[in-house]
């Protein structure tokens, strides 16, 4: 079943339409489905399988769709508590002429190999605190409490490039280098072996030069710090990895021992935009944790009383904005685009008001059925779609207390004190997406839009705890396409541009679909992303779990671009 959804005579996105009321709660639902089985442990394939294909996949389509994501969940006896805890488990679909074929493979892991050697939860997850060892005595067992805990290495979140290198990632301080052709886990590089900083995220973003942007925090005695790190596009050497990284700009946290988390970070032609939001982390509780036993995941707290803060940094010059751009206390993971136009900085991104979200992914509650998954749901903040555009051009000159933006720009911007701006968004789409539970996992047209003004975005909608639609919107007029078909959960869609494009949605949708009430029928959906119809599918005779991100590597031979993934 394909549904078509539009919001007719919307006016343009930065012109005034209709008001309506924000509504990020839904009237409560009820009997969702049982989704346990996409977060069942499973075992890895590295050997290619057959697919059987449905339809047609695009001939043109000659490269590698790679996935990451969780796929064990249990270390012997012990279980992981939270959905980002899972071991790290790399797919690819091969994709030639016409054909595709599949293989997985767990990541390499130092966690992972501690955990199969001692058939036990060696290393702490995000919301899984490991126990002391139980064949150690009770002295060592104690003095193990005081111990500082050890950052994991369970990269299980996207896979990225520098230096034309793929890595797989996640937040902390350690990445891994990975062969895309074999998944083999090639090499382990430490970011703090390089430039001062003790982790950063899984979402980095490129230049056409290659040049790529990052963000990690660092922490000392004068507390907490934001780093927007730069890495160069080339190797001067054959095996470099890391070389040549550094700290761009170095932003204090407003509060020095309780920094904000930050999951990702915007970015446009001139500027890094990083989200200061009232999402906190209590670094002492993190760093006790061993001794109160407390995880990650119980240290991060949401304060509502706080405002957003919008931090703008010039990327030649590693300059910060004396302006400090504020909105009201919400929350974001991924952004969808940034871009400048008219003196104006205008970035587009998916946000909840309420940053609790994170606590809502336990794995017990992913496993719940009947009234009990009915009451998490319910319980969520719905994440949609909006645009802040912030004025570049406040000095002195600039006045107080009037839309900056002028008075066709539905999202505000009004400057009321001498370096603050205070902004209020526009919403990106119609009513009609309330229906599907928000937006999340956004994608854009990354090789051509990235940073330049753009018309569509792609996305999941969620009206279960995980992705259940494929949504394309277009910014002209706000009307949305839908991919929908009963008991299947789509995953992040990638764009793939067709060989010599001349429009932005020329190419194919691509997303991994998760069937967890028919077993080892698992498929990769390819969708025409003009029409988002239907052109084939890829069923693979294996389960899989439900993943996070992933990337196209296109083959070079017959089509030249790589075209990375822009988020996380």
């Amino acid at each position: 079943m394909e549904t078509i959804t539009q919001q007719q005579n919307i006016s343009p996105v930065l012109k005034k339409s209709k008001s309506r009321k924000n509504i990020n709660h839904f009237t409560d639902v009820h009997g969702l489905p049982c989704i346990e089985k996409i977060v069942r442990s499973v075992e890895e394939n590295p050997e290619p399988i057959e697919t059987n294909i449905t339809g047609e996949i695009p001939e043109w389509i000659n490269g590698s769709f790679l996935r990451n994501g969780p796929g064990k969940f249990e270390i012997g006896n012990q279980k992981f508590n939270h959905w980002f805890d899972g071991m790290a488990l790399l797919h690819q679909f091969k994709i030639t002429n016409g054909k595709v074929t599949y293989k997985s493979r767990f990541l390499s892991s130092d966690s992972y190999r501690g955990n199969n050697e001692h058939n036990r939860i060696t290393v702490s997850e995000f919301g899984t605190l490991t126990m002391p060892d139980p064949c150690k005595n009770f002295f060592q067992r104690f003095l193990s409490r005081f111990e500082l805990p050890k950052a994991t290495d369970n990269a299980n979140v996207s896979f990225v490039t520098y230096k034309g290198d793929y890595y797989v990632s996640t937040e902390t301080n350690v990445m891994h280098k990975v062969d895309p052709e074999t998944l083999e886990t090639t090499q382990k590089v430490d970011w703090s072996k390089f430039i001062a900083v003790n982790g950063a995220t899984a979402h980095p973003h490129t230049d056409p030069d290659g040049t790529t942007y990052n963000m990690g925090n660092s922490y000392g005695t004068k507390g907490a710090n934001y780093n927007i790190i730069k890495v160069p596009p080339t190797k001067n050497t054959a095996g470099e990895t890391l070389e040549g990284v550094t700290v761009l700009c170095s932003i204090p946290s407003v509060e020095k021992s309780q920094p904000s988390y930050y999951h990702s970070f915007a970015m446009s032609e001139n500027y890094v935009v990083f989200i200061e939001q009232p999402i906190k982390m209590d670094l002492l509780k993190i760093v006790t944790g061993k001794l109160t036993g407390k995880s990650i995941s119980d240290s991060i707290y949401w304060d509502p009383k706080l405002n957003t803060i919008f931090h703008l940094i010039h990327k030649q010059t590693g300059k910060l904005s004396t302006i400090k751009y504020l909105a009201q206390a919400l929350s974001t993971f991924h952004q969808i685009n940034a871009y400048e136009e008219d003196g104006f900085l205008i970035i587009d991104m998916c946000v909840a008001d309420d940053g609790q979200a994170i606590t809502n992914y336990n794995i017990q509650n992913l496993r719940k059925s009947g009234e009990d998954l009915d009451e998490v749901y319910n319980t969520l903040c719905r994440v949609f779609p909006r645009r802040f555009v912030l004025p570049l051009n406040v000095d002195s000159d600039t006045p107080y207390d009037q839309n900056l933006n002028g008075p066709d720009c539905i999202a505000t911007a009004i400057r009321t004190a001498k370096n603050k701006v205070f902004c209020t968004h526009e919403d990106l789409h119609g009513e009609d997406l309330h229906q599907y539970g928000g937006l999340e996992f956004p994608q854009i047209n990354y090789g051509k839009y990235n940073t330049r003004s753009y018309r569509y975005f792609y996305g999941c909608g969620f009206r279960h705890l995980v992705g259940d639609t494929l949504i394309k919107m277009d910014l002209q007029g706000k009307q949305m396409k839908v991919w929908e078909q009963p008991g299947l959960y789509p995953s992040e869609p990638v764009f793939v541009p067709s060989p010599n494009a001349t429009e932005e949605d020329d190419g194919v949708i691509m997303s991994v679909v998760i069937t967890p009430n028919k077993d080892k029928s698992t498929f990769l959906l390819v969708l025409d992303a003009k029409t988002f119809k239907e052109l084939g599918r890829a069923e693979v005779p294996v389960n899989i779990p439900y993943g996070f991100h992933g990337t196209f590597n296109a083959t070079r031979q017959t089509h030249s671009e790589e075209i990375n993934d822009c988020h996380l």
